[in-house]
């Protein structure tokens, strides 16, 4: 090379090079991701250091050992037997049962009354239609705590009082302590009959399936809904008579002050459970109306021109192409009404967050009982989510 080329190539110059450097989408990128591992770490790091400092400053004991503690408190509700001499460990269990009997009896109410509005919605009637309407804008626009506040303050506190009590059928009763009925104290014999409902449900599934594989294969159909209720209630009634009726019921007695006997589901069971479920089920109202829009009108003209009823229209051909609009926002409802549930709190209902509070209160293990309550309402949303992304596959179209 000549000494003129030399003199006439360019040198490579350091400020275009980390230019072009910090222009690159890649090099970038893993500055940034860098950037973001190093301060999530050192925020942590904070946190700890501090929780650390904090806890031997107030000389509190960390760790979970408090949960053998004597528990010291009464609980209003159990699904488990519980007494103030049980351990905080059982106190949390109580809670937690309590929040799941709020969150999957809540979810069936819901469903089922916001399909019900749903469609009303949708109806031709103007007077369905429009009280449908008004029930959805209602409870759509107001506070949870609010509906759970009417409720438990304006409708079930101004039941009368328990010697003066609302006498319903099947020999239960309603007044402002709550909803008695006849409790059931079962025998040995009972666990033939569940074994005869689990093997029922079996039966069902199992007939539904080859029920579906015969209609494909032959075209012929089959009642599989006439058949499974058969399996599901056959059966269990029939294990029932055969071991010689298993179960006996102490029933609730109307005394001069009070009532006696029998089982009480308070009014801060009932005030949170219906709360929740028709302030849920506006918004699912909504959802499925939302659905059932979404379905080609086409669907239901082709229906109506082979000469289906209105009615099976609706029920065999849009809900369920809807449902597939339907699933994944229902979803996001059910995780909403378990977390409101931790508004109990506020009529003094023994769920998980309120027992979690009184014990926090009695041992000071802020950060033990913080901890539980994300690993509980973590550990239920997962489980919901799995469930409904399992029944959103099992809805999902099939390509052939």
């Amino acid at each position: 090379m000549t000494q003129e080329a030399l003199h006439s190539t360019p040198l490579p110059k350091t400020g275009s090079t980390l230019r072009s450097a910090l222009y690159d989408p890649r090099i970038r990128g893993i500055f940034f991701q860098v950037l973001t591992v190093l301060v999530l770490v050192g925020g942590i790091w904070w946190i700890v250091d501090n929780t650390i400092a904090n806890l031997a400053r107030s000389n509190t004991a960390s760790g979970f050992a408090f949960l053998r503690g004597r528990a010291g408190f009464e609980v209003g509700q159990s699904l488990i037997s519980y007494s103030s001499d049980s351990t905080y460990a059982r106190a949390l269990v109580v809670g937690i049962l309590n929040t799941i009997l709020v969150a999957v009896t809540g979810i069936i109410t819901a469903t089922i009354i916001g399909f019900i509005v749903g469609i009303g919605r949708l109806s031709h009637n103007w007077l369905i239609a429009k009280l449908c309407t008004v029930y959805v804008e209602v409870f759509r626009n107001i506070p949870p705590l609010l509906v759970i506040f009417f409720w438990y303050s304006g409708v079930l506190a101004v039941l009368p009082q328990p010697r003066e009590s609302v006498h319903l059928p099947f020999s239960m009763f309603l007044n402002n302590r709550g909803l008695a009925f006849p409790k059931p104290i079962f025998e040995p014999g009972m666990w033939v009959v569940l074994i005869a409902l689990i093997v029922g449900v079996i039966a069902a599934i199992a007939t539904t399936r080859w029920a579906h594989k015969r209609q494909a294969a032959t075209g012929q159909p089959f009642h599989t809904i006439l058949a499974s209720i058969a399996l599901i209630l056959g059966l269990p009634v029939l294990a029932f008579l055969v071991t010689g009726v298993p179960v006996t019921f102490d029933v609730p007695v109307a005394g001069k002050f009070n009532l006696t006997g029998g089982s009480v589901v308070g009014p801060e069971f009932m005030s949170l459970y219906l709360a929740l479920s028709f302030y849920t089920a506006a918004f699912i109202a909504e959802i499925v109306r939302a659905g059932i829009r979404g379905v080609a009108k086409g669907q239901s003209e082709a229906a109506s021109a082979l000469g289906l009823h209105p009615s099976s229209v609706t029920r065999l051909v849009v809900v369920p192409q809807a449902f597939r609009i339907i699933i994944p926002p229902l979803t996001s409802q059910y995780l909403n009404l378990t977390k409101n549930s931790s508004l109990a709190i506020a009529i003094g209902f023994a769920d998980l967050v309120s027992v979690g509070g009184t014990t926090l209160n009695q041992t000071g293990q802020a950060i033990e009982i913080v901890l539980i309550w994300i690993a509980v309402y973590l550990g239920l949303s997962i489980l919901t989510s799995l469930f409904m992304n399992w029944f959103n596959a099992k809805m999902a179209l099939v390509e052939r």
